[in-house]
């Protein structure tokens, strides 16, 4: 009686939380993604849907530990004028009467109160595998609702990219991610997440977190299975990878990447000015591959740019139609012309939108610096949390973008999307569900529409890094992409 008391209290207070997400957020898709990964509901107060409220509470109170963000939604629902005339307040109060234990019984009978003990232990029960599944659903609903925004042309666009994690330095952590130095600092943990993402919007659409030995062009093979025809990834250059390549074409999808120094690529026949079709032949051949029917060599595009102050370099894919992607199409800066239109960067140069991405889920959302678990699977349970949330903050913007009658949501402020969901959760949480759909719904997109970024083609942020070349490891490097001023030549030459 007393678990069934906590669990409807436990609804409850999770049903008020969630409100504004609650059209994503449905009790169908946590069904469908459990069965997808082979959980149990659960019926406890601890169950499926209420782990994942308390992941994106966690995520969203970076601040608070654990109990604090168990108890951070009672606290401001108790606070409120109408909370001792609630049914939430009655059902509270009648949660309190004895369940067969004494009184004294140090358990205590405030079926409110969840222990943080508790908590870690079902938080253990429910795998990476359902926040995979939560999340691709999550993505699958995004694209059938504003199928515009993850396309360009006859394309699905999508980015590929991978980062590492800073960790604390727990044994546990240590021994299952992995640590790695850099000059004469000590070792940290660190885990490293591939991400796959619609660059358009910056929605994530499927990743994984993996220990920092596992490569990235392996999780990369994985994350990229079941691509769909007219696909087009864009990588960066260390997914340099015929099998990559293959295993893309393979789906009859596409690929755009960064050509590396090492590839030998022999002309076929000029397209036009720096643009050109040649032959792909990996200088070594895997038994595996000839297995799964890939073809020994593989005709690629190679199209040839420089951008003032950087080294001349060129992008590499399988669309081998101009008429397709034109070159200019492919490498143009983002520019305001004479008329004072906007001019679209270049479709590879959409790949940045995921280097973006990081920044706004580490620095932002700060979740590397809210990263509170000692175990693995605590700390995957923070981080699939943030994950979502940062989906759903996303989504929320392309609803305000698409209201506001603006083309591209990227236009607009995470930062402050993300501060007005905060400063709006008070009132969401002692609204009707009418309220919030007819007044609070609009409310809340009108104001993060509000906060647009200005147009500012050509930016350049400051990173002292690329003038240095890059450590490979076992003694290679690799050239600085950026070319060093003259003029700072100048002053080292002169010891100043």
């Amino acid at each position: 009686m007393c678990d069934a008391s906590k669990r409807d209290v436990w609804d409850q207070l999770r049903q008020r939380d969630l409100k504004i997400f609650a059209r994503w957020v449905q009790p169908s898709l946590i069904v469908q993604a459990a069965a997808r990964a082979g959980v149990a509901l659960g019926k406890g107060p601890l169950n499926v849907a209420t782990l994942v409220w308390l992941g994106l509470a966690s995520a969203l109170h970076p601040d608070k530990n654990f109990t604090g963000v168990l108890l951070l939604v009672l606290k401001l629902l108790q606070d409120a004028p109408s909370w001792y005339s609630s049914s939430l307040a009655k059902l509270q109060l009648r949660s309190r009467r004895p369940c067969g234990r004494s009184q004294h019984d140090p358990r205590g009978q405030d079926a409110a109160t969840v222990s943080e003990e508790a908590f870690v232990q079902a938080r253990q029960k429910l795998p990476w595998s359902f926040w995979y599944a939560l999340t691709l659903l999550l993505a699958e609903r995004f694209q059938v609702a504003h199928p515009r925004q993850v396309r360009w042309k006859q394309f699905r666009l999508l980015a590929l990219d991978g980062t590492t994690i800073a960790l604390e330095n727990w044994r546990a952590l240590a021994d299952h991610f992995g640590t790695a130095s850099r000059g004469k600092g000590r070792a940290r943990t660190q885990a490293r997440m591939v991400l796959l993402e619609f660059p358009l919007t910056r929605i994530p659409w499927r990743y994984d977190l993996t220990p920092l030995a596992e490569s990235e062009k392996t999780v990369a093979a994985r994350l990229l299975e079941g691509l769909a025809d007219h696909d087009l990834v864009l990588m960066d250059r260390g997914f340099w990878s015929f099998a990559l390549f293959a295993q893309i074409a393979q789906q009859r999808a596409y690929f755009a990447i960064r050509r590396t120094a090492q590839a030998h690529l022999p002309r076929r026949c000029r397209l036009g000015r720096d643009d050109a079709l040649v032959t792909y032949r990996p200088s070594h051949w895997s038994k595996a591959w000839r297995e799964c029917g890939w073809p020994r060599e593989m005709a690629l595009r190679v199209i040839s740019y420089q951008i003032c102050g950087f080294r001349p370099s060129a992008v590499v894919t399988n669309v081998l139609d101009p008429q397709q992607v034109s070159r200019e199409e492919w490498v143009r800066l983002a520019a305001i012309d004479e008329a004072g239109r906007v001019i679209e960067p270049g479709l590879y140069h959409r790949r940045w939108e995921i280097e973006t991405t990081f920044r706004e889920l580490k620095v932002t959302q700060r979740m590397v610096e809210s990263l509170r678990s000692r175990r693995p699977a605590g700390i995957r349970y923070e981080i699939a949390g943030h994950l979502v949330l940062y989906l759903l903050v996303r989504w929320l913007m392309v609803e305000a973008a698409e209201r506001a009658n603006l083309e591209d949501p990227l236009r607009l402020s995470f930062k402050e999307a993300l501060a007005e969901l905060q400063d709006m959760r008070q009132t969401l949480l002692e609204a009707s569900p009418q309220q919030v759909r007819r007044v609070l719904w609009p409310r809340l997109l009108d104001r993060i529409a509000s906060h647009r970024l200005p147009l500012r083609p050509g930016r350049h942020y400051a990173r002292p890094g690329d003038h240095k070349p890059k450590s490979k490891g076992k003694g290679r490097y690799q050239k600085p992409d950026k070319l060093r001023p003259k003029h700072l030549g100048k002053l080292e030459r002169a010891g100043t």
